[in-house]
């Protein structure tokens, strides 16, 4: 299939990430099902696509008109068949369960048109764990988001051993046309691209911590104001492209030995979980949390991301 030939999308998922997903395509002229299992649920999506529109006006990124046509491209159903049975392209988006996606996939099949794209939206799970729940696992890809995934553009695109090129080229033009940056991941790995630097990197802050070298606080002022600034316009190859390698090997030599390599979560964090301090959800976390900090916090951050994708480069 062609890119050319997609004209309707389905997304199954309206949650954290599954609204955000349907609002871009929308945003970008695609007609859009959006699918749940309770109209509770779906209302509850067209709340958020509605609250996130007005945030993006204020911004600057959307026009008004161009706001109040998103909500008239998106039909909701509590019926999988209904949502999907017309989508060229259908992107999963549930609860990162695989036996809850490989009954999703194997449903897709059931009632999708034989053209139909399926990806998967998981963050950590492998394709080939539900990819064989089809008959077309040529047509199976992943396509992971960042949140929000509204403001964030980049996808990562995993293909599994039986995907097609022709699905990863498709997608890959879908993607972009909408103003996404997917990157392809080559091979099947956990973590992906994403989730492998920022757990290698969380693993470390969180040593620190438990160890009583740095605080939660100073380690985010550190990141901010450093390596967090560049990694916005360079990346970590290009950054140390222009330092020399020779230098990086130098330096690293000495450090790369005392790093942590655990394999299991650190107690600070586990113990954190089980006293119930996960962040904003509950008010506490490694910081304590009010409605308008944690408000304050997401319009700093939405209001970065548009200032930097305002300056940045498209590469």
């Amino acid at each position: 299939m062609d890119v050319d030939d997609i004209q309707c999308i389905a997304v199954v998922g309206a949650g954290l990430m599954g609204h955000g997903i349907a609002q871009e395509f929308a945003l970008a002229g695609y007609q859009v099902w959006l699918h749940s299992r309770t109209q509770k649920s779906l209302d509850t999506a067209l709340d958020n696509i509605t609250a996130n529109l007005d945030r993006l006006i204020r911004l600057g990124v959307v026009s008004p008109p161009q706001a109040a046509a998103v909500p008239k491209r998106i039909r909701t159903s509590p019926h999988l068949e209904t949502a999907v049975s017309g989508a060229d392209v259908v992107i999963e988006s549930v609860y990162e369960d695989a036996d809850l996606k490989r009954r999703i996939f194997q449903e897709l099949d059931a009632v999708c048109p034989g053209r139909t794209i399926l990806a998967s939206n998981t963050s950590t799970l492998m394709l080939s764990q539900f990819a064989t729940a089809t008959r077309r696992p040529d047509k199976l890809v992943i396509s992971h988001y960042a949140n929000p995934p509204y403001l964030i553009p980049i996808v990562e695109l995993v293909r599994g051993a039986t995907t097609s090129d022709e699905t990863v080229e498709t997608m890959t033009a879908l993607l972009t046309r909408v103003g996404k940056r997917p990157v392809v991941v080559q091979k099947e790995v956990p973590g992906f691209i994403l989730n492998r630097l920022q757990g290698a990197l969380l693993r470390e802050a969180l040593w620190l911590v438990q160890e009583g070298i740095a605080s939660p606080r100073d380690i985010d002022t550190a990141l901010k104001n450093s390596i967090g600034r560049r990694w916005a316009v360079a990346g970590i190859f290009e950054v140390f492209e222009l330092a020399g390698w020779d230098l990086l090997a130098a330096a690293m030599a000495g450090v790369y030995p005392h790093l942590s390599n655990a394999s299991e979560l650190p107690p600070v964090l586990t113990e954190q979980v089980q006293r119930g301090e996960l962040g904003v959800k509950t008010g506490r976390g490694f910081y304590a949390w009010t409605p308008e900090s944690a408000e304050a916090l997401r319009h700093r951050i939405a209001h970065a991301l548009v200032e930097i994708e305002s300056w940045s480069d498209d590469t």
